[in-house]
């Protein structure tokens, strides 16, 4: 996890996720990518490549905003790099991925919920369903970003070890234990045999052992993840993600994406 973009509109949240990401940086000899998309009308931004005299506005005020942000204390002798795209900010992203051969998005967010989350939605719940990298989302500001207990739930299916890898290696560069953890709903419900047979299946070829295994019953999953991340007092909550799209996406939601919308603390998601 060294090559660390981090989207910023410059607002509050977004530095959030930035600081976090050059504690991330310092500790694992790291590189910061920082993104602006640039929220101009789609007129202007597609006439003559952006070099109408009201287009050149949109980007020189990106660049004053970089200038301002760059003079930041906190980041001085970090490597960084940045970029203004002028696209949709899912497409500038995923070129700022390919180009720069990112490791991890970090971002930042206030969450959404009711009509908002359903009809509206926020970039960064859009990022966590389309990336195909890992998505650190960061809600609040943490000057030591200290990970020490990590829960990761899944629900141990074979589709789910490789994300599990992906969340070793972050749990390894922040010096985490993992807390797998396995969630009993009524609507699916496990005996404790059955569920430990699961679980041991699916360790069983992983020969690194930084993790635990956890049983939690609740009434649905979302709440089962909360209540034991709060018991264990656990620093950051992870899960695998589909991307689901469409139609599917808006009927049958994502664990994932509520997760991130509603859990007051760092959730990071990865792509199956």
């Amino acid at each position: 996890m060294k090559r660390i973009l981090i989207p910023t509109d410059f607002s509050v949240q977004a530095e959030n996720a930035l600081k976090v990401a050059v504690q991330l940086a310092k500790k694992n000899d790291g590189e910061i990518f920082l993104l602006h998309s640039v929220e101009m009308p789609t007129h202007l931004a597609n006439q003559n490549n952006g070099s109408l005299p009201e287009a050149i506005y949109f980007i020189k005020l990106a660049e004053q905003q970089f200038t301002e942000l760059l003079k930041k204390p906190y980041l001085q002798d970090v490597v960084l790099e940045q970029a203004i795209g002028n696209g949709e900010i899912y497409d500038d992203i995923r070129e700022a991925v390919e180009k720069n051969n990112i490791d991890l998005i970090v971002m930042g967010s206030h969450g959404s919920s009711g009509f908002k989350e359903m009809f509206i939605g926020s970039n960064t719940e859009k990022v966590v369903r389309t990336s195909t990298i890992p998505v650190l989302v960061i809600k609040n500001d943490h000057k030591d970003f200290q990970v020490k207990d990590f829960v990761f739930a899944t629900d141990f299916s074979d589709e789910c070890k490789k994300p599990f890898a992906f969340a070793q290696k972050f749990a390894a560069s922040v010096g985490a234990t993992i807390h797998l953890l396995l969630i009993n709903t009524p609507s699916d419900f496990r005996t404790t045999a059955a569920a430990k047979k699961l679980m041991e299946g699916f360790v069983r070829d992983i020969s690194n052992k930084n993790y635990t295994l956890n049983i939690y019953n609740d009434t649905s999953v979302e709440k089962g993840i909360l209540n034991f991340t709060t018991e264990t007092k656990a620093q950051l909550i992870g899960m695998s993600t589909h991307g689901r799209k469409g139609i599917a996406h808006f009927f049958n939601g994502s664990i994932s994406e509520d997760l991130v919308n509603h859990a007051n603390m760092p959730v990071i998601t990865f792509k199956i």
